[in-house]
């Protein structure tokens, strides 16, 4: 994400960031527990992704066509 605070962060003042992310997904499937989606920054460098990500773990995600 992008952090586009114009404040002090430790003003107390919550920073704002840009809600307009375009993510990345990929499923992992795990033979010894339940199956993965990892969903990361399309756009993020190698040294960010090892912070910047989303983990959904089997029936806590769906297709997306299968909500439509």
């Amino acid at each position: 994400m992008t952090n586009t605070n114009t404040t002090d962060p430790d003003a107390g003042q919550t920073p704002s960031i840009d809600v307009h992310l375009e993510l990345d997904s990929v499923t992992i499937q795990n033979n010894d527990g339940p199956n993965e989606c990892a969903m990361f920054p399309r756009d993020a460098t190698e040294m960010e992704l090892m912070t910047n990500w989303i983990a959904a773990y089997d029936d806590a995600f769906v297709r997306l066509e299968s909500m439509r």
